[in-house]
């Protein structure tokens, strides 16, 4: 999740769950927006508050004091500020249709050997002892952290770095783990996040005056407010920005279209997968701080697929690019579900309790991102998800 830029007044901030800034490029536009009330809210459920895990204070993500010693410029917030917390009632929760896996049945028409699992990972966001951990979890790594899954296939939905300790160090152990998978019969391969293109800019552009649509930003002061860490820009060397430039933006495995952003604005970038990811990666070779800029506005987009609107929203990007349910990491599931808090302003349930992916949108949609940076879980899972 990441704040953009833009004007505003100085607002002072407080250290509550509800306080909250969402530039306005973040939402969806209204025409998915079906007529009728939203569902109505199930009622609470009783939760057993699990210990909290060990956290380094202050948050990885907080901006460090001499970034700004004049303060930082109006408009912008730290990301651990930026989203609204929505109401369980906001996020339909319906029964997920099945998913085939068409790539397994092609296979064995044609008689070869069926592809390997195919598992995703949510955020990561610099948390590389957790990134681990998930990969031991599912017995994808050893306990030295070298591949040892075979003909797995195991899907990076993008935002490796920013707010976590480490991002270089994940970085380099998602390259690390694609040579070692691809030798080992299966493939590690991964999308390109909002986070990638914020780390990219920043480190292009630096103080470079970008047009925000909404005021004079600039990728350096973005990507600091957004949880960027000193130690990843110093460790940043060419062969990790050639290979986030690379990324995809989408793709579409066993009928699961994964994309990094819960957003429709793919749309505005080709017709078709492959074009997509075209527009995408030719916009980053032309080396336009504005371009890049938009880019990265539009991949910070997000809830097109909850509330009302969600199932025409996610039916239009299936239609579009194939596949019969989305996987998107991007917004934490807490915010998708009401665990971190609510809009009275109630602080939530502490810790947020995710066990799993989130199924929504009439079981069009699965949610990855698990909140590790607000002390949730990183998710690591096999798909299709039930």
């Amino acid at each position: 999740m990441t704040q953009g830029a833009g004007r505003g007044p100085e607002v002072e901030r407080t250290a509550t769950l509800r306080d909250f800034r969402v530039p306005a490029y973040v939402h969806e536009p209204a025409p998915h927006v079906a007529a009728g009330p939203p569902p109505a809210a199930p009622p609470p459920v009783a939760r057993t508050e699990p210990p909290a895990s060990p956290r380094p204070e202050p948050h990885p993500g907080s901006v460090p004091p001499e970034a700004f010693p004049d303060g930082p410029p109006d408009g912008y917030t730290p990301t651990e500020r930026n989203l609204p917390v929505i109401r369980r009632g906001d996020t339909l929760q319906l029964t997920p249709s099945a998913v085939t896996a068409p790539a397994a049945a092609e296979a064995q028409a044609a008689g070869q050997p069926a592809p390997g699992p195919l598992y995703v990972v949510g955020d990561v966001h610099g948390y590389l002892d957790e990134l681990l951990d998930a990969l031991r979890g599912q017995g994808i790594v050893d306990e030295n952290g070298n591949w040892s899954a075979g003909n797995t296939r195991l899907w990076f939905l993008g935002d490796f770095t920013d707010r976590g300790p480490d991002g270089v160090g994940v970085i380099e152990l998602v390259m690390r783990l694609s040579a070692e998978a691809a030798a080992a019969g299966g493939y590690c391969k991964a999308l390109l996040g909002n986070h990638e293109l914020l780390l990219l800019g920043a480190k292009r552009y630096g103080d470079t005056p970008v047009n925000s649509g909404a005021g004079t930003a600039t990728f350096q002061a973005a990507w600091l407010l957004n949880g960027g860490q000193k130690t990843d820009m110093e460790r940043l060397q060419d062969h990790h920005l050639q290979w986030m430039a690379r990324l995809a933006a989408m793709e579409e495995v066993d009928g699961h279209l994964l994309v990094h952003s819960d957003t429709t604005a793919y749309l505005e970038f080709g017709g078709s997968i492959q074009e997509v990811n075209d527009t995408v990666r030719e916009t980053l070779t032309r080396n336009d701080a504005d371009e890049v800029w938009d880019l990265f506005r539009k991949f910070t987009k997000r809830f097109a697929f909850r509330d009302s609107g969600g199932v025409q929203a996610a039916r239009e990007l299936l239609d579009a690019y194939g596949g019969t349910r989305i996987v998107h990491g991007h917004s934490p599931i807490p915010y998708l579900t009401g665990e971190a808090g609510t809009e009275d302003g109630e602080s939530g349930h502490g810790r947020p309790l995710i066990d799993g992916p989130h199924i929504y949108a009439d079981g069009l949609a699965v949610a990855m991102d698990g909140g590790v940076t607000m002390a949730g879980t990183l998710l690591v899972r096999r798909l299709p998800i039930v």
